[in-house]
């Protein structure tokens, strides 16, 4: 129901762009249920004043950074879409072709007084592989309580391949000629 509800308000409210370091809504766990929050997007980073915005699905269970996080905090990222940028500095963005939000996966974990998410990544599917070669974790409303809040399904959804998606490009370079 969480799921529908915000696939609904998110239709409706559009908070913008948001860049690491700020404030986003998340979808955790809460008692067995699911439940909406704020947090802060970064894990704090090994150089000060840098963050860590996204761990690799493939290896987030050996990470000690993740391990714990990814065991027993998982959270949903609820967006329109995301941006890439290719080698030429174009950005291109990606939402799902048949609803208006997509459900990234992700862990969170408290620093000193903060309660901090990073998003998942995997390899590009078929739809952002010419772009880039990684993509956020993206998984279907149906698996969101499963990430959330069934144990048993961390290690199948941390190697599902997402779902196609709509790519646009934000910029066209302007040619001479």
């Amino acid at each position: 129901k969480l799921v529908r509800d915000l696939d609904r308000k998110l239709q409706i409210e559009r908070t913008g762009d948001v860049f690491p370091a700020q404030n986003a809504t998340i979808i955790k766990g809460q008692e067995h249920h699911l439940a909406a929050e704020q947090m802060r997007w970064g894990f704090p980073g090994f150089e000060k004043g840098k963050l860590l915005i996204n761990a690799r699905a493939e290896s987030v269970l050996e990470r000690r950074t993740f391990q714990d996080s990814v065991l027993h905090r998982r959270c949903i990222i609820p967006a329109k879409g995301f941006y890439e940028w290719n080698k030429s500095k174009e950005k291109f963005s990606y939402e799902r072709k048949d609803a208006p939000v997509l459900f990234m996966a992700g862990c969170y974990n408290w620093y000193e007084d903060q309660v901090r998410f990073v998003i998942l990544t995997t390899e590009a599917n078929p739809s952002v592989a010419p772009v880039h070669n990684r993509m956020p974790l993206i998984l279907e409303p149906e698996e969101v309580e499963d990430w959330v809040l069934d144990d048993r399904a961390t290690e199948y959804l941390l190697h599902k391949t997402p779902g196609l998606l709509k790519a646009h490009a934000e910029y066209e370079q302007m040619r001479l000629f």
